[in-house]
């Protein structure tokens, strides 16, 4: 049977997932919810960088991304900062929507899966 490798695992989530070679994280946040769209964004890729590395890939092998927006209209902005962050050629299969975050002060999560 494969071994599931579950990273920062709590009763209620773990932070990333790995089986079969393929990465899972959970959906972040920005550690400091009082910054603005283009803070949190830079945030939560940084740390979505950690995860992936933490498990042996990168953001060059992503494969899909789900992103929730408070505000859709910050898509523009969010989108300059998500491109930049990918490299070149890059792109996952994404999804982004809008929807109430569980903190009010959240603008941004974004979930990816990734394989080795």
């Amino acid at each position: 049977m494969s071994r599931i490798l579950r990273t920062g695992a709590t009763e209620t989530l773990a932070r990333a997932v790995e089986y079969h070679g393929f990465v899972f994280t959970q959906g972040c946040v920005a550690r400091d919810a009082t910054l603005d769209l283009r803070g949190q964004v830079s945030d939560v890729l940084a740390q979505l960088d950690e995860l992936l590395e933490q498990h042996g890939t990168d953001n060059t092998r992503l494969l899909q991304a789900q992103i929730w927006l408070k505000r859709i209209e910050d898509r523009p902005a969010m989108n300059e900062i998500w491109s930049a962050w990918l490299p070149e050629g890059a792109a996952p299969a994404r999804a982004v929507v809008q929807a109430e975050l569980a903190d009010p002060r959240w603008l941004v999560e974004i979930m990816v899966t990734a394989c080795k």
